[in-house]
């Protein structure tokens, strides 16, 4: 399957991904994940494997600098395929605090590595840490309600931006989370305390969803990436269903041939 982009908005962007290299859930490798996306219509992807607060699979027994290492394997992947085929592969992290989940974008695994601290903080401190080391967190999908979620705690003070749209919720090539209400819920929260948007599709194989963001112009690297959402440059976003604007009006219906 591959997608048609809007004419304006060529660079299209998966922002939420797994590999099985970094996942427990994942299904597939970097590598994989990362052909899919290009052969989809992705100029890019972000690998975001769940991290020792999550559904890691790296042993958390490991020393910190080790852990990490083994952690980015999954991007690694990704970056060779990335590297081979002019597709765009950033690093990112999805971490977790029972059940709540956070993006954090910008930010290597060299300098998350000179960061050990963000192994045993709060959300609070979370915040603080990667703002200070110059990178950007999003609360991921912050309606969902699953057995791993306890309870939906939201956090728009200690998170730059809400990932409002998760094709999870609402692809129809989705066999999990199936509730779209929950990024009707997140578009609010966002809107209610003026933050930017993010959307993914937090796949987790090949079988693509066709969430994310679309740029006019190709993004240099994780951090020009930030810098487009926090300075609200025009970019669209897409559910896996529609194409949506940066206030979740509807632009335009997905078509995926």
């Amino acid at each position: 399957m591959k997608i048609n982009l809007l004419k304006d908005y060529p660079y299209f962007y998966e922002t939420h991904m797994h590999t099985n290299q970094g996942s427990a859930c994942g299904q597939n490798t970097g590598y994989e994940m990362a052909k899919a996306c290009c052969e989809f219509g992705y100029a890019g992807a972000f690998v975001t494997d769940h991290n020792w607060g999550g559904n890691t699979c790296i042993s958390r027994e490991l020393p910190w600098d080790e852990w990490m290492r083994q952690y980015a394997k999954g991007y690694e992947d990704a970056k060779r395929f990335g590297d081979e085929n002019d597709f765009d592969v950033f690093f990112g992290m999805e971490t977790g605090y029972r059940g709540t989940e956070f993006l954090i974008y910008g930010l290597s695994p060299e300098e998350f590595i000179n960061i050990p601290a963000i192994r045993t903080c709060s959300i609070e401190e979370q915040y603080s840490i990667v703002k200070e080391a110059g990178g950007m967190v999003s609360q991921a999908h912050p309606y969902r309600v699953e057995p791993y979620i306890p309870e939906v705690r939201t956090f728009p003070d200690y998170a730059d931006a809400i990932e409002a749209y998760n094709a999870t919720h609402s692809s129809p090539l989705s066999q999990s989370h199936n509730i779209a209400d929950w990024n009707d819920d997140a578009m609010k929260l966002a809107l209610d305390n003026n933050k930017p948007i993010t959307a993914g599709s937090d796949t987790h194989s090949t079988i693509l969803f066709g969430g994310g963001m679309a740029f006019k112009k190709r993004l240099k690297d994780s951090r020009d990436f930030c810098r487009a959402v926090l300075e609200n440059e025009d970019y669209i976003i897409s559910d896996g269903v529609y194409w949506r604007d940066k206030k979740g009006q509807i632009i335009a219906s997905l078509e995926i041939r």
